[in-house]
Protein backbone atom coordinates (compact mmCIF):
# COMPACT_ATOMS: atom_id res chain seq x y z
CA UNK A 1 0.00 0.00 0.00
CA UNK A 2 1.15 3.60 -1.10
CA UNK A 3 1.25 6.27 1.63
CA UNK A 4 0.47 9.73 1.17
CA UNK A 5 3.82 11.25 1.63
CA UNK A 6 6.15 9.19 -0.16
CA UNK A 7 8.35 11.43 -2.87
CA UNK A 8 8.20 14.37 -0.36
CA UNK A 9 11.21 14.93 1.26
CA UNK A 10 11.80 16.63 4.41
CA UNK A 11 15.01 18.39 5.95
CA UNK A 12 14.58 18.31 9.88
CA UNK A 13 17.20 20.48 11.42
CA UNK A 14 16.08 20.36 15.34
CA UNK A 15 16.89 19.08 18.58
CA UNK A 16 14.91 17.76 21.02
CA UNK A 17 10.84 16.97 20.65
CA UNK A 18 8.42 19.65 19.38
CA UNK A 19 9.87 19.91 16.24
CA UNK A 20 11.05 16.15 15.84
CA UNK A 21 7.37 14.99 16.56
CA UNK A 22 6.37 16.84 12.88
CA UNK A 23 9.01 15.07 11.07
CA UNK A 24 8.38 11.96 12.68
CA UNK A 25 4.58 12.14 11.74
CA UNK A 26 5.47 12.85 8.12
CA UNK A 27 8.31 9.68 7.92
CA UNK A 28 5.36 7.29 9.57
CA UNK A 29 3.40 8.86 6.19
CA UNK A 30 5.53 7.95 3.38
CA UNK A 31 8.11 10.96 3.77
CA UNK A 32 11.76 10.62 3.46
CA UNK A 33 12.98 12.80 6.19
CA UNK A 34 16.15 13.50 6.83
CA UNK A 35 17.40 14.90 10.05
CA UNK A 36 20.92 16.75 10.78
CA UNK A 37 22.75 16.31 13.35
CA UNK A 38 26.14 17.74 14.90
CA UNK A 39 28.58 15.67 15.56
CA UNK A 40 27.75 15.66 18.99
CA UNK A 41 24.36 14.52 18.68
CA UNK A 42 21.00 15.64 19.17
CA UNK A 43 20.94 16.37 23.13
CA UNK A 44 18.23 13.98 23.48
CA UNK A 45 20.18 11.18 22.70
CA UNK A 46 21.68 11.62 26.19
CA UNK A 47 18.42 12.49 28.43
CA UNK A 48 18.17 8.92 29.69
CA UNK A 49 19.13 9.97 33.42
CA UNK A 50 16.57 12.01 33.87
CA UNK A 51 13.62 9.27 32.55
CA UNK A 52 15.57 6.57 34.34
CA UNK A 53 16.51 4.57 31.88
CA UNK A 54 19.97 3.51 30.65
CA UNK A 55 22.17 5.33 28.63
CA UNK A 56 22.42 3.09 25.82
CA UNK A 57 23.42 4.29 21.97
CA UNK A 58 22.00 1.17 20.51
CA UNK A 59 18.41 1.12 22.84
CA UNK A 60 17.24 4.46 23.33
CA UNK A 61 13.81 4.57 23.81
CA UNK A 62 12.94 8.16 23.80
CA UNK A 63 15.42 8.73 20.48
CA UNK A 64 13.16 6.12 18.62
CA UNK A 65 9.75 7.19 19.56
CA UNK A 66 11.13 11.37 18.22
CA UNK A 67 13.02 9.48 15.60
CA UNK A 68 11.77 6.23 13.99
CA UNK A 69 11.52 5.88 10.48
CA UNK A 70 14.00 9.23 9.57
CA UNK A 71 17.74 8.64 8.11
CA UNK A 72 20.42 11.16 9.33
CA UNK A 73 23.14 13.12 7.84
CA UNK A 74 25.89 14.67 10.40
CA UNK A 75 27.77 17.78 8.45
CA UNK A 76 28.88 20.53 10.15
CA UNK A 77 27.70 23.97 8.45
CA UNK A 78 30.20 25.66 9.55
CA UNK A 79 32.41 24.43 7.21
CA UNK A 80 32.54 25.00 3.18
CA UNK A 81 31.86 21.52 2.78
CA UNK A 82 29.55 20.72 4.81
CA UNK A 83 27.35 24.06 4.12
CA UNK A 84 27.82 23.04 0.52
CA UNK A 85 26.64 19.20 0.93
CA UNK A 86 23.61 21.09 3.64
CA UNK A 87 22.24 23.12 0.63
CA UNK A 88 22.23 20.73 -1.90
CA UNK A 89 20.37 18.25 -0.05
CA UNK A 90 18.04 21.18 0.76
CA UNK A 91 18.07 21.54 -2.94
CA UNK A 92 16.02 18.19 -3.18
CA UNK A 93 13.80 19.34 -0.44
CA UNK A 94 9.95 19.77 -0.09
CA UNK A 95 10.08 20.79 3.66
CA UNK A 96 12.53 22.11 6.30
CA UNK A 97 11.55 22.14 9.89
CA UNK A 98 13.14 23.28 12.76
CA UNK A 99 13.13 24.90 16.09
CA UNK A 100 16.71 26.66 15.89
CA UNK A 101 16.18 30.14 17.76
CA UNK A 102 15.75 32.63 14.97
CA UNK A 103 18.75 34.87 15.81
CA UNK A 104 21.11 31.78 15.05
CA UNK A 105 19.05 31.11 11.68
CA UNK A 106 19.38 34.29 10.76
CA UNK A 107 23.73 34.21 11.69
CA UNK A 108 23.60 30.97 9.61
CA UNK A 109 21.70 32.27 6.63
CA UNK A 110 19.00 29.54 7.14
CA UNK A 111 16.04 32.10 8.28
CA UNK A 112 12.83 32.33 6.34
CA UNK A 113 13.41 35.20 4.44
CA UNK A 114 17.06 34.63 3.27
CA UNK A 115 15.57 31.03 1.75
CA UNK A 116 12.24 31.66 0.34
CA UNK A 117 14.48 33.58 -2.36
CA UNK A 118 16.10 30.84 -3.46
CA UNK A 119 13.17 28.38 -2.71
CA UNK A 120 10.14 29.90 -3.64
CA UNK A 121 8.43 26.34 -3.13
CA UNK A 122 9.96 25.50 0.50
CA UNK A 123 7.31 24.81 3.10
CA UNK A 124 9.37 26.54 5.93
CA UNK A 125 8.12 24.95 9.38
CA UNK A 126 9.72 26.64 12.61
CA UNK A 127 9.14 25.73 16.20
CA UNK A 128 9.65 28.14 19.15
CA UNK A 129 9.51 28.13 22.96
CA UNK A 130 7.43 31.39 22.96
CA UNK A 131 6.48 32.70 19.28
CA UNK A 132 8.98 35.05 16.82
CA UNK A 133 7.06 38.17 18.49
CA UNK A 134 6.96 39.87 21.42
CA UNK A 135 9.30 40.51 24.27
CA UNK A 136 10.39 37.44 24.96
CA UNK A 137 10.60 35.59 21.80
CA UNK A 138 14.46 35.02 22.23
CA UNK A 139 14.33 33.38 25.53
CA UNK A 140 15.05 29.37 25.54
CA UNK A 141 11.44 27.33 26.07
CA UNK A 142 10.73 23.78 27.42
CA UNK A 143 7.80 22.54 27.52
CA UNK A 144 7.76 22.68 31.55
CA UNK A 145 8.58 26.52 31.11
CA UNK A 146 7.01 27.96 27.86
CA UNK A 147 3.80 25.48 27.78
CA UNK A 148 3.54 24.34 31.28
CA UNK A 149 4.41 27.24 33.15
CA UNK A 150 3.79 30.18 31.08
CA UNK A 151 0.66 28.84 29.73
CA UNK A 152 -1.05 27.94 33.25
CA UNK A 153 -1.22 24.17 33.81
CA UNK A 154 1.40 24.25 36.68
CA UNK A 155 -0.74 27.60 38.59
CA UNK A 156 -4.37 26.76 37.41
CA UNK A 157 -4.39 22.60 37.34
CA UNK A 158 -3.49 21.93 41.40
CA UNK A 159 -5.27 21.78 44.44
CA UNK A 160 -5.41 25.15 45.72
CA UNK A 161 -2.36 25.48 48.67
CA UNK A 162 -0.52 22.81 46.92
CA UNK A 163 2.70 22.73 44.87
CA UNK A 164 1.98 22.37 40.87
CA UNK A 165 1.81 19.21 39.95
CA UNK A 166 4.98 16.77 38.63
CA UNK A 167 5.47 17.27 35.15
CA UNK A 168 7.39 14.63 32.51
CA UNK A 169 9.29 15.98 29.67
CA UNK A 170 7.05 15.57 26.19
CA UNK A 171 3.56 16.35 27.24
CA UNK A 172 3.25 19.64 25.94
CA UNK A 173 6.04 19.64 23.00
CA UNK A 174 4.00 16.48 21.55
CA UNK A 175 1.08 18.46 21.50
CA UNK A 176 3.54 21.48 19.52
CA UNK A 177 4.99 19.11 17.60
CA UNK A 178 1.59 17.61 16.14
CA UNK A 179 0.23 21.29 15.29
CA UNK A 180 2.91 21.95 13.35
CA UNK A 181 2.56 19.14 11.55
CA UNK A 182 -1.14 20.25 10.04
CA UNK A 183 -0.10 23.35 9.12
CA UNK A 184 3.27 21.76 7.58
CA UNK A 185 0.58 19.16 5.50
CA UNK A 186 -1.78 22.48 4.36
CA UNK A 187 0.99 24.29 3.47
CA UNK A 188 2.32 21.14 1.48
CA UNK A 189 -0.90 20.99 -0.56
CA UNK A 190 -0.65 24.64 -1.47
CA UNK A 191 3.24 24.28 -2.68
CA UNK A 192 2.12 21.24 -4.47
CA UNK A 193 -0.94 22.42 -6.13
CA UNK A 194 -0.07 26.58 -6.48
CA UNK A 195 4.19 26.14 -6.52
CA UNK A 196 4.04 28.59 -3.66
CA UNK A 197 5.94 27.98 -0.31
CA UNK A 198 5.02 29.15 2.78
CA UNK A 199 6.27 29.60 6.39
CA UNK A 200 4.43 28.03 9.36
CA UNK A 201 5.18 28.57 12.49
CA UNK A 202 3.68 27.38 16.28
CA UNK A 203 5.08 27.73 19.72
CA UNK A 204 4.97 25.90 22.98
CA UNK A 205 3.17 28.78 24.63
CA UNK A 206 0.77 29.52 21.61
CA UNK A 207 -0.28 25.92 21.93
CA UNK A 208 -0.57 25.98 25.41
CA UNK A 209 -2.90 29.17 25.38
CA UNK A 210 -4.83 27.70 22.21
CA UNK A 211 -5.26 24.43 24.91
CA UNK A 212 -6.27 26.63 27.57
CA UNK A 213 -8.72 28.80 25.51
CA UNK A 214 -12.21 27.92 27.16
CA UNK A 215 -10.67 28.75 30.55
CA UNK A 216 -9.19 31.55 29.41
CA UNK A 217 -12.10 33.28 28.14
CA UNK A 218 -14.00 32.00 31.11
CA UNK A 219 -11.55 34.19 32.72
CA UNK A 220 -13.33 37.14 31.25
CA UNK A 221 -16.51 36.89 33.52
CA UNK A 222 -16.24 36.80 38.10
CA UNK A 223 -17.15 33.24 38.08
CA UNK A 224 -14.87 30.02 38.95
CA UNK A 225 -12.16 30.85 36.18
CA UNK A 226 -11.45 33.30 37.97
CA UNK A 227 -10.58 31.83 41.49
CA UNK A 228 -8.36 29.13 39.79
CA UNK A 229 -6.11 27.17 41.40
CA UNK A 230 -9.22 25.89 43.08
CA UNK A 231 -9.84 23.50 46.46
CA UNK A 232 -11.68 20.44 44.11
CA UNK A 233 -13.80 19.95 46.90
CA UNK A 234 -15.60 23.22 46.48
CA UNK A 235 -15.78 23.41 42.90
CA UNK A 236 -18.81 24.66 40.77
CA UNK A 237 -19.68 21.29 39.67
CA UNK A 238 -18.82 18.28 42.10
CA UNK A 239 -18.95 15.42 39.46
CA UNK A 240 -16.03 16.63 37.83
CA UNK A 241 -13.25 15.31 40.19
CA UNK A 242 -11.02 12.55 41.08
CA UNK A 243 -12.45 9.96 44.06
CA UNK A 244 -10.11 7.43 46.15
CA UNK A 245 -11.84 4.03 46.06
CA UNK A 246 -11.71 1.22 49.05
CA UNK A 247 -8.13 0.10 47.90
CA UNK A 248 -6.91 3.53 47.40
CA UNK A 249 -7.18 3.86 43.45
CA UNK A 250 -8.44 7.09 42.23
CA UNK A 251 -11.77 7.02 39.23
CA UNK A 252 -12.03 10.61 37.61
CA UNK A 253 -15.41 11.29 36.31
CA UNK A 254 -16.31 14.00 33.98
CA UNK A 255 -19.68 15.03 33.95
CA UNK A 256 -20.05 18.82 32.70
CA UNK A 257 -23.54 19.25 32.15
CA UNK A 258 -24.16 18.31 36.10
CA UNK A 259 -28.09 17.84 35.10
CA UNK A 260 -28.06 15.19 32.85
CA UNK A 261 -26.23 12.93 34.90
CA UNK A 262 -27.47 13.68 38.19
CA UNK A 263 -29.98 10.98 38.72
CA UNK A 264 -28.02 7.87 37.52
CA UNK A 265 -24.80 8.76 39.13
CA UNK A 266 -26.85 8.97 42.38
CA UNK A 267 -28.51 5.52 41.92
CA UNK A 268 -24.74 3.94 40.92
CA UNK A 269 -23.63 5.38 44.19
CA UNK A 270 -26.41 3.47 45.95
CA UNK A 271 -27.76 6.78 46.93
CA UNK A 272 -31.22 6.20 45.39
CA UNK A 273 -32.68 8.08 48.38
CA UNK A 274 -31.17 11.41 47.02
CA UNK A 275 -32.53 11.75 43.38
CA UNK A 276 -35.43 13.90 44.07
CA UNK A 277 -33.67 16.11 46.84
CA UNK A 278 -34.64 19.78 45.96
CA UNK A 279 -31.15 20.75 47.27
CA UNK A 280 -28.88 18.96 45.31
CA UNK A 281 -30.61 19.34 41.76
CA UNK A 282 -30.40 20.73 39.22
CA UNK A 283 -27.50 22.58 39.66
CA UNK A 284 -27.97 26.16 39.37
CA UNK A 285 -30.33 25.12 42.68
CA UNK A 286 -27.38 23.38 44.07
CA UNK A 287 -24.94 26.32 43.75
CA UNK A 288 -27.35 28.91 45.20
CA UNK A 289 -28.09 26.71 48.19
CA UNK A 290 -24.40 26.36 48.62
CA UNK A 291 -24.83 22.22 48.19
CA UNK A 292 -22.04 21.41 45.85
CA UNK A 293 -19.23 21.26 48.93
CA UNK A 294 -22.15 18.54 50.44
CA UNK A 295 -22.81 17.06 47.26
CA UNK A 296 -18.65 16.48 46.80
CA UNK A 297 -18.37 14.82 50.56
CA UNK A 298 -21.40 12.15 49.78
CA UNK A 299 -19.45 11.08 46.65
CA UNK A 300 -16.32 10.89 48.58
CA UNK A 301 -18.05 8.99 51.09
CA UNK A 302 -19.98 6.72 48.71
CA UNK A 303 -16.93 6.14 46.58
CA UNK A 304 -14.57 4.62 49.82
CA UNK A 305 -16.72 1.84 50.19
CA UNK A 306 -15.74 -0.38 47.37
CA UNK A 307 -12.88 -1.22 45.58
CA UNK A 308 -11.67 0.17 41.78
CA UNK A 309 -13.04 -3.65 40.75
CA UNK A 310 -16.09 -3.09 42.18
CA UNK A 311 -16.89 0.44 41.07
CA UNK A 312 -15.86 -0.59 37.09
CA UNK A 313 -18.76 -2.59 36.25
CA UNK A 314 -20.82 -0.40 38.12
CA UNK A 315 -19.96 2.72 36.37
CA UNK A 316 -20.22 1.20 32.93
CA UNK A 317 -23.51 0.10 33.34
CA UNK A 318 -24.57 3.78 34.91
CA UNK A 319 -23.00 4.91 31.40
CA UNK A 320 -21.37 7.92 33.10
CA UNK A 321 -17.92 9.19 31.85
CA UNK A 322 -15.30 7.70 34.27
CA UNK A 323 -11.92 6.76 33.85
CA UNK A 324 -9.65 4.94 36.60
CA UNK A 325 -6.58 6.65 36.93
CA UNK A 326 -3.74 4.14 35.60
CA UNK A 327 0.24 4.15 36.10
CA UNK A 328 2.27 4.05 33.42
CA UNK A 329 2.78 0.26 33.67
CA UNK A 330 -0.84 -0.44 33.50
CA UNK A 331 -1.02 1.43 30.43
CA UNK A 332 1.65 -0.41 29.06
CA UNK A 333 -0.82 -3.43 29.07
CA UNK A 334 -4.25 -1.55 28.48
CA UNK A 335 -6.49 -3.78 26.45
CA UNK A 336 -7.99 -0.92 24.80
CA UNK A 337 -4.59 0.41 23.81
CA UNK A 338 -3.78 -3.16 22.78
CA UNK A 339 -6.65 -2.99 20.14
CA UNK A 340 -5.82 0.62 18.66
CA UNK A 341 -2.73 -0.41 17.91
CA UNK A 342 -0.79 1.98 20.19
CA UNK A 343 2.34 -0.05 20.72
CA UNK A 344 5.01 -1.53 18.65
CA UNK A 345 7.31 -3.99 20.26
CA UNK A 346 10.62 -3.22 19.39
CA UNK A 347 13.22 -5.90 19.45
CA UNK A 348 16.60 -4.09 20.04
CA UNK A 349 20.24 -5.67 18.65
CA UNK A 350 21.02 -6.25 22.28
CA UNK A 351 17.87 -9.21 22.03
CA UNK A 352 15.67 -7.16 24.61
CA UNK A 353 12.25 -6.34 23.60
CA UNK A 354 10.78 -3.25 24.45
CA UNK A 355 6.96 -1.56 24.12
CA UNK A 356 7.06 1.66 21.87
CA UNK A 357 4.61 4.23 21.32
CA UNK A 358 3.04 5.19 18.02
CA UNK A 359 1.80 8.26 17.05
CA UNK A 360 -1.82 8.65 17.55
CA UNK A 361 -3.23 9.07 13.82
CA UNK A 362 -4.59 5.77 12.31
CA UNK A 363 -5.51 5.36 8.72
CA UNK A 364 -7.69 2.83 7.25
CA UNK A 365 -6.42 1.66 4.28
CA UNK A 366 -2.86 2.19 5.16
CA UNK A 367 -2.79 0.81 8.11
CA UNK A 368 0.06 1.12 10.65
CA UNK A 369 3.28 2.02 9.60
CA UNK A 370 6.22 0.35 9.93
CA UNK A 371 8.23 0.95 12.80
CA UNK A 372 12.48 1.40 12.34
CA UNK A 373 14.44 2.64 14.79
CA UNK A 374 15.53 5.94 15.02
CA UNK A 375 19.03 6.33 13.30
CA UNK A 376 22.57 6.52 14.82
CA UNK A 377 24.84 9.73 14.21
CA UNK A 378 25.67 10.57 10.23
CA UNK A 379 24.39 6.68 10.06
CA UNK A 380 22.48 7.43 6.50
CA UNK A 381 25.43 10.23 5.75
CA UNK A 382 27.07 8.03 3.31
CA UNK A 383 24.25 7.20 1.67
CA UNK A 384 22.53 10.23 1.33
CA UNK A 385 25.58 12.20 -0.05
CA UNK A 386 25.99 9.71 -2.63
CA UNK A 387 21.96 10.08 -3.35
CA UNK A 388 22.95 14.05 -3.97
CA UNK A 389 26.22 12.51 -6.52
CA UNK A 390 29.13 12.45 -4.09
CA UNK A 391 31.83 10.22 -4.87
CA UNK A 392 33.55 8.24 -2.79
CA UNK A 393 36.86 10.59 -2.88
CA UNK A 394 35.07 13.62 -1.70
CA UNK A 395 33.13 11.60 1.13
CA UNK A 396 36.17 10.29 2.43
CA UNK A 397 37.79 14.36 2.06
CA UNK A 398 34.43 15.19 4.18
CA UNK A 399 35.36 12.63 6.82
CA UNK A 400 38.97 13.92 6.78
CA UNK A 401 37.97 17.53 6.90
CA UNK A 402 35.22 16.84 9.80
CA UNK A 403 32.88 18.11 7.38
CA UNK A 404 31.16 15.00 7.37
CA UNK A 405 30.52 12.65 10.74
CA UNK A 406 29.46 9.07 10.73
CA UNK A 407 29.05 7.96 14.46
CA UNK A 408 30.77 4.65 15.32
CA UNK A 409 31.02 2.59 19.08
CA UNK A 410 34.34 3.32 20.47
CA UNK A 411 34.29 -0.12 22.42
CA UNK A 412 34.52 -1.94 19.23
Amino acid sequence: MSKPLEGVRVVELATFIAAATAGRFMADLGADVIKIESAKGDPLRYTAPSEGRPLDMYENTTWDLENGNKRCLSVNVKTPDGREAFFKLLDTADVLITNWRVQALQKAGLDYETLKERYPKLVYAICTGYGEYGPDKDLPGFDFTAFFARGGYFDSLRQRGTVPFNGVPGLGDHNVGMNLAAGILAALYQAKTTGKGEKVETSLFESAIFNMGMMIQASNYEGIAQQYPIDVRKGANPFNGAFETKDGRFIQFCMPDYNVYYKQFMKALGREDLVDNEDYFPILTCQAKGKTTEVYDIVTEQMKKKTAAEWLPILKEADVAFGLCQSWMEIRQDPQAEANNCFYDMTYDNGNTRRLVRPPVRFQNMGNADYKRGPLIGEQGVEVLKELGYDDAKINEMLENKSLYVWSDPEK
